[in-house]
């Protein structure tokens, strides 16, 4: 019990120690109810209220928006990866102590802008849900995705609220540079079914994002074996989520290609043309 609350302790002196109280005059940023409103407002919507009401209505054809939606967010993905570029040596940034707040002003300044703009891409990022839902695409509502969009967008929340450390921006740029791939993925698909046969390499975004998965958890083990002087129960978090997205992503991954791909090549074909009606015939005239 005792080393419990040492541990308590100790972890939310690391909280307090390693806030920035300038943080707390941006948008959303002062107190976590407009986050959790948000959140719990997006959670309603698409798992309660939206289905319902489109329950007897026609799914919307919202094909120029889905156009112009995931362009916008293909050209902001790009945006946030070239924040990094402005880091000078970014190499440094796996040798250095982890203080934080750091002694590089213009590099913390870099790393809290960088992120209040990374936490609001996940803000509006959960439209992807929303826009399934007028499309009336439930299918596509799965617990990854529900679940990836709302504690991504909670997660970035917490890092800027407490955990504005430089080692964000590699996490931040990996995310980002992925979501590139994935949404213009996306803007090719929503251009029209003559543009299908672009899209061939479709499952190969899933090990995209597993890929990113593992090497932001070797980052994170990294971090931790370092001794970083950053909040730990933080970081143990962002490692225990880590993990959960690559189990989840892992069983998509299986169930949606390796498993399918089994079935197709395991089950024995039809036959529904001419042959099937000639061979039963041919058979009969050998046995007379």
């Amino acid at each position: 019990m005792t080393s419990l609350m040492h541990l308590v302790v100790e972890n939310y002196s690391e909280f307090a120690e390693s806030r920035d109280p300038t943080v707390d005059s941006w948008l959303f940023m002062k107190s976590p109810v407009p986050v959790i409103a948000i959140l719990l407002t997006y959670l309603i919507f698409v798992l309660k209220i939206g289905p319902r009401w489109m329950e007897k209505k026609k799914p919307y054809d919202l094909k120029l928006v889905m156009i112009l939606y995931n362009a916008y967010q293909v050209l902001f993905s790009i945006w946030l990866c070239s924040t990094a570029v402005y880091v000078k040596e970014p190499v440094k940034l796996l040798s250095r102590s982890c203080n934080n707040p750091s002694n590089n002003k213009e590099l913390q300044e870099i790393v809290y802008n960088s992120s209040w703009w990374y936490f609001f891409s996940k803000i509006v990022e959960l439209l992807d849900t929303v826009f399934f839902v007028l499309r009336k695409k439930q299918s596509q509502v799965t617990f990854l995705h529900v679940y990836h969009h709302a504690i991504t967008m909670f997660f970035s929340w917490g890092y800027l609220k407490f955990l504005p450390g430089e080692q964000g921006l590699v996490i931040g740029f990996l995310n980002s540079l992925v979501h590139v791939v994935m949404y213009f993925y996306y803007f090719i698909a929503a251009l029209g079914p003559k543009y299908q046969k672009y899209l061939w390499w479709k499952k190969y975004m899933t090990w995209i994002q597993l890929t990113q998965f593992c090497i932001m958890l070797a980052y994170l083990v990294f971090i931790i074996a370092i001794d970083c002087k950053l909040p730990k129960a933080l970081t143990f978090f962002f490692v225990g989520n880590v993990i959960i997205f690559l189990y989840l992503f892992s069983d998509f991954y299986r169930k949606a290609y390796t498993k399918a791909h089994s079935q197709r090549t395991t089950t024995k074909p039809i036959e529904v043309g001419p042959a099937s009606v000639i061979e039963p015939m041919i058979q009969k005239v050998k046995a007379q």
